[in-house]
């Protein structure tokens, strides 16, 4: 296992449960399953979805009583501050979880597979994320 703990945002509709929007769908086989097991292996979760208001409180109770509490909800840290006009939606995470991912959805036992079954990969995955920090945008990229 590596070093450090990865931050995992997951999507809800269609990836931890069936999609059924603005309802809440069967939960997918395996998904609380490996989300507790990625937790127990200290990785922090963030719910990342579309919903919000009301929609969003059902979906983060629903997990919760599934036995997951998320790090954060549609945010890259608990105490972040979402202002449209500062910063994109779009959070820090070092792996992406979706039903819209390029090549579909691998299912439950794939994704932990390759979270906990390689993790030479993940490792330099992070360092990758670490390096492309704010002072990234800074240097000079090598002519071809």
């Amino acid at each position: 296992m590596f070093e450090n703990q990865l931050t995992i945002a997951v999507d809800f509709d269609g990836t931890i449960v069936d999609d059924d929007y603005p309802r809440i769908g069967k939960p997918k086989m395996f998904a609380f399953d490996t989300l507790k097991m990625l937790q127990n292996k200290h990785h922090k979760l963030i719910l990342w979805t579309y919903r919000h208001g009301k929609r969003l409180d059902e979906a983060v109770e629903f997990c919760r009583e599934h036995g997951i509490e998320f790090h954060a909800v549609n945010k890259s840290f608990p105490e972040e501050v979402f202002d449209q006009n500062q910063s994109s939606r779009k959070i820090h995470a070092d792996v992406f979880i979706d039903d819209r991912n390029f090549g579909g959805f691998p299912g439950w036992g794939k994704i932990y597979q390759e979270i906990e079954g390689n993790p030479q990969q993940l490792e330099m995955l992070q360092k990758q994320n670490q390096k492309r920090g704010i002072m990234s945008l800074f240097k000079k990229r090598k002519k071809k």
